[in-house]
């Protein structure tokens, strides 16, 4: 799912919806006030023409841009379920939300979403439901040029269910369950070792641990986050293949001085066995395609400065590099793949630090421009 299901759950979790709050500091503080705000903010109190609100179902619009899906609208509704004043203070609201995307590249998915938190934030959950059809497009070997794009369908439905516990402080660990039934479509008639190019079921348990000390997810002045996911896919369990997944990512925070904030992170990823095309290792930076470079194994690391002009406007720069290896084409396996650009930041909801962002970004083969809601990381 790292590609096709794996983009259109992370967009409908962590742009449409509340997400993973901050951790209380240790039991001495679990009757204070949690005023960091979770990772798409409750914005039923913010004042905002961006939005349609009726009690707690709320509407939103939100327009993307990429290389990947080309130019679209992100649909999305959410029913935030009331608290108590105790659980205000303690955890986030729970919620049911929504979401259906369509772009002009004729991709399209929906999505419905349930997300839980329970005793004073200890416990959290979240299963996602959905179906996508989408029309991408991806390098494959040519015998003549030495690559060529080639068009790739993916359509199917996807299930993910994740339920964590906070260990200490600031640490969370988990399990998953990961069901996708996905077909492809791919115009391209040679042979890639070691990935499934076909119709596949991949049916997975997996565990995560994190760490999150951000001050506020979506657009975060201070803090850091470590995470690690591992997937197991087998077909004992009901998939087609058996083969494992392994991620990992390690975000940091700086305030330099007032008005600007340094970024950086660190990504890796990993796949052993006979995988699903789609869910290849990528990387996952700015000015390329995400399908550009799919492989078995890649590592990729940016840095961000973030600098605020005023309330509402703000300017970025950003750089970076990537790899890839064992890659399903073969093009620029195991090369250093640059990103590098600037950028543009509107805050859409000050008091949340919701920014709109356009960003402009060159790569080794490509540019591209990016547009859509919240920070690149």
């Amino acid at each position: 799912m790292q590609v096709a299901p794996k983009l259109i759950v992370l967009l409908v979790v962590s742009v449409v919806l509340s997400a993973a709050a901050r951790a209380d500091k240790g039991k001495a503080d679990e009757d204070k006030m949690d005023t960091r705000p979770s990772v798409a903010p409750d914005i039923r109190e913010d004042e905002s023409k961006l939005k349609l609100q009726k009690g707690n179902f709320v509407v939103v619009p939100i327009p993307i841009s990429n290389p990947t899906l080309d130019t679209g609208l992100v649909a999305g509704a959410a029913n935030f379920y009331g608290q108590t004043e105790e659980q205000r203070k303690t955890q986030p609201a729970s919620v049911t939300a929504v979401a259906a995307m369509y772009t002009s590249n004729d991709s399209r998915a929906a999505a419905v979403v349930q997300q839980n938190y329970w005793r004073n934030d200890r416990w959290r959950f979240t299963g996602v439901l959905g179906a996508a059809d989408l029309r991408l497009s991806l390098i494959a070997p040519d015998e003549e040029s030495g690559s060529g794009s080639v068009d790739w369908r993916i359509n199917g439905a996807f299930f993910l269910s994740r339920l964590s516990r906070r260990i200490t402080g600031d640490w969370y660990g988990g399990a998953f369950v990961r069901v996708i039934n996905a077909g492809q479509g791919l115009e391209f008639g040679g042979e890639s070792t070691g990935f499934n190019t076909d119709d596949v079921r991949s049916v997975g348990i997996g565990l995560t641990a994190e760490f999150d000390s951000r001050d506020l997810p979506i657009n975060t002045y201070s803090g850091r986050q470590f995470k690690i996911d591992a997937l197991f896919n087998d077909e004992a369990i009901g998939s087609n293949e058996t083969y494992q997944s392994y991620e990992v990512s390690f975000k940091s925070f700086h305030e330099v001085f007032g008005s600007a904030v340094l970024a950086w992170e660190l990504r890796g990823c990993q796949r052993e066995g006979t995988v699903p095309l789609w869910d290849s290792c990528i990387i996952k930076l700015r000015g390329f395609s995400a399908t550009d470079y799919l492989g078995k194994v890649s590592y990729s690391g940016q840095a961000e400065l973030r600098w605020r002009l005023s309330k509402r406007w703000g300017i970025v720069a950003f750089g970076g590099a990537g790899e890839v290896a064992q890659s399903f084409s073969g093009f620029r396996d195991r090369e250093s793949i640059p990103s590098y650009g600037a950028g543009v930041r509107f805050s859409v909801l000050p008091a949340k630090r919701v920014n709109m962002r356009l960003d402009y970004a060159k790569s080794r083969d490509s540019d591209a421009i990016h547009f859509s809601v919240g920070e690149a990381f």
